[in-house]
């Protein structure tokens, strides 16, 4: 490509290798038709990005959610023993 560098393959952007395949492809490309699918490589390469971003956004919060609900889950059983417990102390309590 020319001096683009959204289309520039690097380390820290883990882009597929399909992705970076097209890009060594486009590279080979005579200059005036690298110019011409230039914008469309860069377009596909940005939505890669966010797409991945977007994954991770979405996977870490499905983590969360399931630490949440085992901790939810926890105090449930921690209420119900306490529950279960207050109930006994009352049935064995004398009638006033």
């Amino acid at each position: 490509m020319t001096d683009t560098p959204h289309a520039q393959p690097n380390h820290d952007d883990q882009l597929p290798r399909e992705i970076i395949d097209l890009l060594a492809a486009v590279a080979q490309l005579p200059e005036k038709a690298r110019d011409a699918i230039d914008p469309a490589v860069c377009r596909v390469v940005d939505s890669t990005k966010r797409r991945r971003r977007i994954l991770t956004l979405v996977q870490d919060a499905l983590n969360q959610l399931r630490m949440d609900m085992k901790y939810l889950a926890f105090d449930l059983e921690a209420t119900r023993r306490e529950r279960d417990e207050y109930r006994r102390q009352l049935e064995e309590k004398p009638s006033q």
